[in-house]
């Protein structure tokens, strides 16, 4: 649950933007046996022709050939072979990296600094390093990959022309969510466990900030559903997601926008009804002013959830910090959260009664 930051590290390893073929180990070893290209032939059974383009790199050194070097030459064939294979990886490297150089751009979209900053990258002076840092975070090989997985895939938010530009931080929070939801270990999902176990974390909403956290986390763990809090990301106005990982295993993601305990809660209702009511295919991404059936449906799952219908009709009499407080113990939800929802149905101002809301913290924060 902490806010975690790393110092950034810099990569200082010099990487050379040239390789250099085998051939030029083999020229000097045969310059020290006193051997030339002709000779080498005559002795491996290899044209002199191919000789000369294994030295001059046109040619590679197959297997085959590195053990008929080292029966001639006495150095061993898994040398040449190691020589081959990190002199191909490397013009593969340097080819890699200029088709990477036309895509820097795509950085800017991303929030490279904040990564830096939670040590999720290494900073680098180099872009194209940068980049390759970048797509390994994501777990893709390219940016074309990216906007595969990340770009195409038809998130709420992309609906709201509201959002357009902020794909890449959306998408970055996403990713740091799934990271973190790979560590926590879950049973194999049950929708019949996961719809139970909603009774028993409604009731933390009483319980402070530091009880209720693990014993959610604890609850959808068991039903095969990954909850983690991750810090928001700026640019991305998320306060949740949801996602499935694996057939088996779903993930809801969340962090403190707003730091009040009625929108943390229905956040999670919120995203917990998007798994128990829609489909396993799709991402669902929790943002404001998104008019879409889905997202309403799952706001009206977290309402009742939160706020049983049968007693909705109550609320309109509810004024006073007595009165919430009094209806809140008869629903068994924390007071802030009917001040959110007093709040939302225009019943009371934005401004009013707030002192009933409790107002949450990272560990970190002063």
């Amino acid at each position: 649950m902490a806010r975690q930051t790393h110092a950034p590290q810099e990569r200082t390893a010099y990487e050379p933007d040239y390789t250099v073929a085998p051939g030029r180990t083999l020229q000097e070893t045969i310059d020290a046996l006193d051997m030339d290209q002709r000779e080498l032939a005559k002795r491996t059974g290899l044209s002199v022709k191919h000789i000369n383009q294994v030295i001059k790199g046109a040619a590679s050194i197959t297997q085959d050939t590195a053990i008929r070097l080292e029966r001639v030459t006495g150095v061993p064939a898994r040398m040449w072979n190691s020589l081959e294979a990190n002199y191909r990886e490397r013009l593969a490297r340097l080819d890699e990296r200029t088709r990477l150089q036309a895509s820097l751009d795509w950085l800017k979209t991303i929030p490279v600094k904040e990564l830096v900053q939670r040590g999720k990258i290494r900073a680098q002076s180099d872009a194209t390093c940068l980049l390759e840092e970048v797509l390994r975070f994501f777990g893709v090989a390219s940016v074309a990959a990216w906007k595969e997985g990340w770009q195409k895939p038809q998130f709420a938010f992309r609906k709201s022309p509201a959002f357009e530009g902020q794909t890449g931080a959306m998408a970055t929070w996403l990713r740091l969510c799934e990271l973190a939801a790979s560590d926590v270990r879950c049973k194999p999902y049950s929708r019949a466990r996961f719809q139970a176990a909603l009774q028993p974390i409604r009731a933390l909403t009483v319980a402070d900030q530091q009880a209720f956290f693990p014993a959610m986390q604890a609850h959808c763990a068991e039903t095969g559903v990954a909850v983690v809090l991750v810090p928001d990301i700026k640019g991305a106005p998320v306060s949740g997601a949801a996602k499935w990982l694996s057939p088996r295993k779903a993930m809801i993601g969340l962090n403190l926008r707003g730091k009040s305990n009625d929108r943390f809660w229905f956040s999670f209702f919120h995203e917990a009804g998007h798994l128990l009511l829609d489909s396993k295919k799709e991402t669902y991404v929790d943002v404001d002013a998104v008019n879409d059936p889905r997202e309403q449906q799952a706001n009206q799952f977290a309402a009742n959830m939160l706020i049983p219908p049968a007693r909705a009709a109550e609320l309109a009499s509810l004024r006073t910090e007595a009165d919430v407080q009094a209806f809140a113990r008869s629903v068994g939800i924390a007071p802030g959260i009917v001040v959110g929802r007093l709040q939302h149905d225009g019943i009371i101002g934005f401004n009013q009664l707030n002192g009933l809301k409790s107002w949450l913290r990272w560990p970190t924060d002063q």
